[in-house]
């Protein structure tokens, strides 16, 4: 595509999308794009402070927050979670992968906040979902695509947690998203105060992010895109999963650490140029260049990469969200680090060439890989 208006506008113009909102920024020079409309329905045009459902892209922010309690002493990566997570004090493992949830064994070491940045905790996502440990996990917790208002509240949360087993023991292997929850829930407790006000306190005002939240205010409802998934009936039409007066539209009984949040393109730039310290990499107004460094620092060994292949697609795992090593694909520019959103979202930046780089769209991804677009964006963004 010869600019990214253009590349939008094709997946909108083939009915795939109702719009979309690109940016990509290189230093000073930005370029937005923005397409279609806020809904199926033609409401209102798509613009650049249009607001989404971000899904994962939230994981890369409750790490940060995360690293400024680690830097004000109040966490160590090596502290174990019970001082705050009673609950995960004596966890159990299932004998292997497979096992029925009650044949368990002792955790052979404490889980450390660590373990949850990494994503090495034992809780979360395999390749096979229908393992028995990790059904709970949709059944019990409500994981999966994000549903703010039918989770129940953080304390009930975790003591359902705590019922279910470690499906590795802890520090032995990756397993997708659920650790960004009780992070979530464990930085909350260690600072004493709800995970909305903590974020916005120690990320979002400092970093001028006003659009992002958990919940959109009512004034700012007309701003708010309609979020959608591929109708069931495989007619390659669309169906409503949440309207802008839906589950967003009220503060949810459980913030969501791993995939609540609400923002829009300049609030995802403005937490990209963070990272990137304004062109020169690690640190800024809200972090220590070492924090960024081990937030954007592939974590995993060789073998936790390949298990872990569904999700990265060869890729490490720094805090928060993934760190592309050296691959063959245009669009990965080795030391790479950032997310993608079930909701249809992605959100990078690239140290080495001071990038930032943000798509957003209101259709669900269909798995844990990127769909077309995603890869024709990150091919653009790629492009000298």
């Amino acid at each position: 595509m010869s600019d990214l208006h253009s590349l939008l506008k094709a997946h909108v113009d083939d009915g795939s999308l109702p719009g979309a909102v690109g940016l990509v920024a290189r230093g000073e020079d930005v370029e937005v794009a923005a397409a279609g409309s806020l809904d199926t329905a033609g409401t209102a045009p798509m613009a650049r402070d249009s607001l989404f459902r971000v899904a994962s892209l939230t994981k890369p922010v409750t790490a940060a927050a995360t690293m400024t309690l680690i830097e004000d002493g109040l966490l160590s990566p090596d502290s174990p979670v019970a001082r705050w997570l009673p609950e995960l004090a004596a966890p159990v493992v299932v004998r292997t992968p497979s096992s029925p949830v009650d044949d368990v064994v002792p955790a052979d070491r404490p889980i450390t906040v660590g373990d949850l940045l990494t994503f090495r905790a034992g809780y979360g996502f395999p390749a096979d979902f229908s393992l028995p440990a990790v059904a709970l996990l949709f059944t019990e917790l409500k994981q999966g695509p994000p549903h703010p208002e039918q989770v129940a509240g953080p304390d009930e949360w975790m003591g359902t947690l705590a019922r279910i087993p470690l499906l590795h023991q802890p520090g032995r292997a990756w397993l997708y998203h659920t650790c960004s929850d009780i992070l979530g829930v464990l930085i909350a407790r260690a600072a004493g105060r709800p995970l909305p006000d903590l974020l916005a306190e120690r990320v979002f005002e400092p970093l001028g992010m006003r659009d992002t939240a958990f919940a959109v205010p009512p004034g700012q409802l007309h701003r708010f895109t309609s979020a959608y998934r591929a109708a069931r009936d495989g007619g390659g039409t669309l169906e409503l999963v949440d309207a802008p007066d839906g589950q967003w539209s009220t503060l949810p009984p459980f913030p969501s650490g791993g995939g609540g949040l609400v923002s829009t393109a300049d609030d995802l730039l403005a937490f990209g140029r963070m990272l990137l310290a304004e062109g020169g990499y690690g640190g800024g107004r809200l972090l220590a260049p070492e924090s960024v460094r081990q937030m954007t620092t592939d974590h995993l060994t060789a073998a936790q990469r390949e298990e872990g292949a569904l999700f990265l697609e060869g890729q490490g795992w720094g805090f928060g969200g993934s760190v592309d090593i050296a691959r063959t694909d245009p669009w990965n520019v080795p030391g790479r680090y950032g997310w993608m959103g079930g909701t249809g979202t992605a959100a990078h930046v690239v140290p080495s060439t001071g990038a930032v780089t943000v798509l957003l769209t209101q259709r669900e991804l269909a798995g844990p890989t990127a769909p077309a677009l995603m890869r024709e964006f990150w091919t653009y963004a790629s492009t000298p």
